[in-house]
């Protein structure tokens, strides 16, 4: 069965397939290669006497800028249920545009590692990362109060909506950058314990805001909720200022500009004169910001030859068509909403406390995962989610038609219960995809590579959303007539299994472990501990194709300037609040 946050099929619009919202694995793979021998940027920090509580970390006002980022991320979901509810109440939108709209919304976090290349070579007034985060911060407390008081149309509600997930993603993947940074000076356990306080970080916020969603929506309205969520962003901008990082100066002298993006961590190529003859500013041929856009063109360029020369392998092609497949089927989460309030009459308080439920579940899923499953072969784990993913989906089949009133269950508890356990084995499901993911990226690329797959699999949750829309447009389910709710449902849920003839398109390599792996040996496989943010969550880098096509000249610029896309673990809609999660249980 997919992963899929079941409390946001009850109590939000669908996914798209959020963190995502913001997992970072590529954290844990790009410590692994250079933590050997490595120092720490800033050798200050391991003489600070504060740490955090069970993780050992040294507080630093950096890690409490990673952390504020993170919690952000997480709260932001306090409007999750508005969200909900403006666009059913307000706008009066019908279930099959409003999947449409919310796919649209989530557009941005499909693009996500061309923020990495822009933040990497294009300083903004002299920074790569705080000043990014300001205005991500600035442009996020914008669109929400956008919503709390302009708009009043669905294309008004779809434009603030584009401008807060582009801030999000945004901010999420400067805040990955910094986390690998960090990463990278520190011991595996130290890195380990960073990808934990970040998960932790963006879980306390998500529950939090879980817990005060419904309560809040239910006792002062949508647009009361958007104006609260527009002070949450300006944490992101306050966060800016606790970020070591040195000013790059500019200079107009293309030797001065070679010299500056030589020092900028080698991230960038040089720029050449270009024969000008000129060694001034008067005799220079091109102007700065000329001399920028080159650069910008030959990082992206480099990176975008690099990643090419392995995604067209064949042993990395096919399981990304699978990855895409298996986001790219239809949900009928948007029919269910309206049907949860319209005809059952469920509360926003209610839906709060299934949203918090199931938030606490997903916790659940990861340590069960941790635990149980990480061993498991990812084919079988795979076609086993396939599996209980249809006999579990039924479940809805069982509301829909008021059998569970039959069996003795109220409305109430059903739902709170089948969100609970769904949320589980729908986070369980999850995993293997991010392992798969991971196992997938060849040295040199990992972190490219990652940022990409996480990207096709957010295409294919918009994909799944824009099919589910048209089969809910289809067969006629709107707000107020839901007579062909339970075939939508049948055919939403028998769709879990389309995917599964295309398993064949995984490598036998992904069952393996690498020769260095089980001879407990060194060599350029990287292991990883961690579902993404620390958790423990066991994630090889194995070299399943051949790398011979990659660009070798820019390992390291793509191991630093990309981002991954990994999905958040925080339920509901991926629209202002967070990266949109993977989908699940249909």
């Amino acid at each position: 069965m997919k992963r899929k946050d079941n409390s946001s099929r009850v109590c939000s619009l669908p996914e798209d397939g959020h963190h995502q919202p913001t997992e970072t694995p590529e954290a844990w793979l790009l410590a692994k290669e250079h933590a050997d021998g490595s120092s720490s940027s800033k050798p200050g920090r391991r003489n600070k006497k504060l740490r955090v509580p069970y993780l050992g970390l040294e507080v630093t006002p950096e890690l409490v800028a990673i952390s504020m980022v993170y919690f952000v991320q997480g709260i932001l979901g306090l409007s999750r249920l508005a969200l909900s509810f403006f666009f059913k109440d307000d706008l009066g939108v019908e279930p099959a545009q409003v999947a449409v709209l919310v796919g649209l919304a989530g557009l941005p976090w499909v693009v996500k590692p061309l923020y990495g290349f822009i933040s990497d070579s294009v300083p903004l007034f002299g920074y790569r990362r705080r000043s990014y985060l300001l205005l991500c911060g600035l442009a996020g407390s914008a669109s929400w109060l956008a919503l709390a008081t302009l708009v009043h149309s669905p294309g008004g509600a779809v434009a603030a909506m584009l401008l807060g997930s582009l801030s999000t993603a945004c901010s999420d993947v400067v805040v990955d950058s910094l986390v690998v940074e960090r990463a990278r000076g520190e011991p595996m356990a130290t890195a380990g314990s960073l990808q934990s306080l970040c998960w932790a970080s963006s879980a306390v916020g998500g529950i939090a805001s879980a817990y005060f969603s419904g309560s809040l929506v239910q006792d002062y309205g949508a647009h009361t909720v958007f104006a609260v969520t527009a002070v949450f962003p300006l944490i992101v901008s306050a966060s800016a200022l606790l970020i070591d990082e040195q000013r790059i100066v500019t200079s107009r002298t293309p030797a001065a500009a070679n010299s500056s993006s030589n020092t900028n961590k080698g991230l960038l190529p040089a720029v050449s004169s270009g024969g000008s003859g000129g060694s001034g500013s008067s005799g220079s041929s091109l102007t700065v910001r000329q001399r920028a856009a080159a650069v910008l063109g030959e990082s992206v360029v480099a990176q975008g030859l690099a990643l090419w020369g392995a995604v067209k392998q064949r042993n990395i092609l096919l399981p990304t068509v699978f990855v895409f497949l298996w986001q790219a089927t239809p949900t009928a989460d948007t029919a269910m909403f309206y049907f949860y309030t319209n005809q059952l009459h469920f509360t926003p308080e209610f839906l709060g406390r299934v949203q918090l439920a199931g938030s606490v579940a997903r916790l659940a899923g990861v340590v069960l995962y941790n635990g149980v499953f990480k061993k498991v072969p990812l084919k079988r784990m795979l076609l086993w989610a396939m599996l209980l993913g249809v006999g579990l989906g039924s479940t809805q089949l069982l509301l829909v038609s008021g059998a569970n009133r039959a069996l003795g269950l109220s409305d109430e508890l059903f739902v709170l219960g089948d969100s609970v356990i769904l949320t589980v084995l729908g986070q369980v499901s999850f995993m293997p995809i991010l392992v798969l993911a991971a196992r997938l990226c060849p040295e040199g690329v990992e972190a490219t590579l990652f940022a990409t797959l996480m990207s096709i699999l957010n295409a294919g949750g918009f994909t799944g959303s824009a099919l589910g829309a048209g089969l809910t447009s289809l067969l006629g389910v709107t707000s107020s007539d839901f007579s062909n709710l339970f075939l939508l449902l049948v055919l939403c849920n028998a769709s879990t299994l389309l995917p599964a003839p295309f398993l064949w398109l995984l490598p036998p390599a992904v069952d393996q472990d690498p020769p260095a792996a089980a001879a407990g040996g060194d060599s350029s496989s990287s292991s990883a501990h961690g579902d993404g943010r620390g958790e423990g969550v066991e994630i090889v880098v194995d070299l399943i194709g051949g790398s011979e096509d990659i660009a070798d000249g820019h390992q390291q610029q793509q191991q630093q300037s990309s981002r991954a896309a990994a999905a958040d673990e925080e339920e509901g809609l991926p629209l202002l609040g967070q990266q949109p999660p993977p989908k699940g249980r249909r």
